[in-house]
């Protein structure tokens, strides 16, 4: 059987094992749909049965060998998407040719159980098939490079800008504060402004720090003792109220708030969802915190009103690195972010087992809704 016919006759089942490899490419692949772990799957392998159709000369298939051919891949090729995608979900290069290589090796297999002698017409298909897989590697592989380096520009280029303006004013009240002629109003004035500063570093280096411990593949620690999700979050409300003084922050609770938490991550959580609340809300509006005691989980919410967030954005608003578009902003300061905060959010929430959504309307606002269950879940025994 050609094997451009076994390809388009046989693609669920080349595809079936697809998913089955794709699932094992971990941590990226664990909070993956199944339609994402397939992408454009079917697409590379439709347009490799097209190749080994397709009329090519002595010169075209030496060029090819060469890695000269075509001069340029297609950015909206299948393949050049795929790589985006894989990138922008966490799979490493090593992954991606992981990928491409059990495609290839499938492919293969199968449709040699279907051949009953090799011809120089199957040896031609094979060859084919091969180069094809091998253009798509590289366009793959193009895409997926210059995300990663315009994703590291981005986060150098966000990190300066972020750092650059807290210490900018830590050096002039400083300068302030060290003149002679001070009057003590001037003095707690520049003492608030150091104070806003430090507390938008402290954030911002936590953040980084808890990033970088999961990007090197190591899981945020929980250290869960008993303690009052209502006095957690107060707490944060204090820490955001530090970094936006203008903001009003308003916390509500219900039921019972007691449970095994790790308290310092908890508020961690809840003040990175309260500086982006008040980074985005509509300045006559207050963020609002509401959480209730479930008889197994304890539900907090925070809310606040402001522009929507397109559905598209909000399945990424929890990505490392993502910068969201705003088109209204409040604050005088930059509204530039490492997006890092919602990022440590997820992985905190995840940590204590317990889950986190974003939703977004014009009646309700934004609100970031988290549940987290009083106790640690019970892990199954090992053999």
């Amino acid at each position: 059987m050609k094997l451009s016919h076994f390809i388009t006759e046989q693609m669920e089942t080349i595809l079936s094992e697809w998913d089955a490899f794709a699932r094992t490419q971990l941590p990226a692949a664990r909070i993956m749909s199944d339609k994402e772990l397939r992408d454009h799957a079917k697409q590379i392998l439709q347009a490799a049965a097209e190749d080994i159709d397709t009329a090519q000369s002595t010169e075209q298939q030496s060029e090819k060998s060469r890695g000269l051919g075509p001069p340029e891949g297609d950015e909206d090729s299948a393949a050049s998407v795929h790589g985006s995608l894989r990138q922008l979900s966490g799979f490493s290069m090593s992954q991606l040719i992981a990928e491409y290589r059990a495609l290839r090796a499938t492919v293969l297999r199968l449709w040699f159980k279907q051949v009953s002698e090799v011809t120089d017409a199957t040896s031609n298909d094979m060859i084919r098939f091969n180069e094809s897989i091998d253009q798509a590697l590289a366009e793959s592989s193009d895409t997926f490079t210059n995300n990663a380096f315009r994703t590291r520009d981005t986060f150098l280029a966000i990190l300066g800008h972020d750092l650059r303006s807290p210490l900018s004013t830590m050096a002039m009240s400083g300068e302030v504060l060290t003149k002679p002629d001070v009057g003590s109003e001037q003095t707690q004035e520049v003492g608030a402004r150091i104070k806003r500063s430090a507390a938008m570093m402290s954030s911002m280096v936590v953040d980084l720090m808890e990033y970088s411990r999961t990007q090197l593949g190591a899981e945020i620690p929980i250290n869960r003792q008993p303690a009052d999700i209502a006095e957690i979050c107060r707490a944060a409300g204090h820490d955001s109220g530090a970094a936006y003084p203008d903001c009003a922050i308003e916390v509500e609770t219900s039921g019972d708030m007691t449970g095994c938490f790790d308290s310092v991550r908890l508020q961690q959580l809840f003040t990175n969802l309260l500086n982006n609340a008040a980074q985005y809300r509509s300045k006559d509006q207050p963020v609002v915190v509401c959480a209730r005691g479930e008889p197994h989980e304890i539900v907090v919410q925070v809310k606040n009103q402001g522009p929507v967030i397109p559905a598209d954005a909000l399945r990424a608003i929890f990505d490392p690195l993502v910068r969201l578009a705003r088109e209204s902003h409040h604050d005088a300061r930059p509204s530039t972010s490492l997006g890092l905060g919602l990022f440590v959010a997820r992985e905190v929430t995840e940590a204590h087992g317990g889950t986190i959504i974003a939703q977004s309307s014009v009646g309700a606002g934004t609100v970031f809704t988290v549940c987290l269950p009083r106790r640690e879940p019970q892990k199954s025994p090992e053999n």
